[in-house]
């Protein structure tokens, strides 16, 4: 059984500002990362939600990203509010389901 309901990855990869990927550093995605566990501390999902780091996800066109599991529901969060809307999902009260249905990545969605 594993430990955490939900394991969210957020990529932080830094890249040379010459490279044409660009990168989800540059993006805002450290804040981003920090804003996830301060809302997951908030909601009191510590222990149950996971919030970690990952270099690069190889996603980088649709940055910053993230991706959720154990169901592998990737993410391209901009705002601290969307970040925030996802964390909301795991609660599964008061959660938009319908903006964070929308800000998943299209070309990594998976049909339910």
């Amino acid at each position: 059984m594993s430990r955490f309901t939900h394991h969210l990855f957020v990529c932080i990869n830094h890249r040379d500002p010459i490279d044409p990927r660009g990168c989800c550093a540059s993006r805002g995605a450290e804040d981003l990362s920090e804003i996830a566990k301060a809302e997951v501390h908030r909601l009191g999902l510590k222990g149950k939600v996971r919030v970690n780091k990952a270099g690069c996800l190889d996603a980088c066109a649709h940055g910053p990203v993230c991706v959720v599991y154990p169901e592998g529901r990737w993410y391209s969060p901009k705002t601290a509010d969307e970040m925030r809307t996802i964390i909301s999902t795991f609660t599964g009260e008061g959660a938009d389901l319908a903006l964070a249905r929308a800000l998943e990545i299209p070309a990594f969605r998976r049909d339910d």
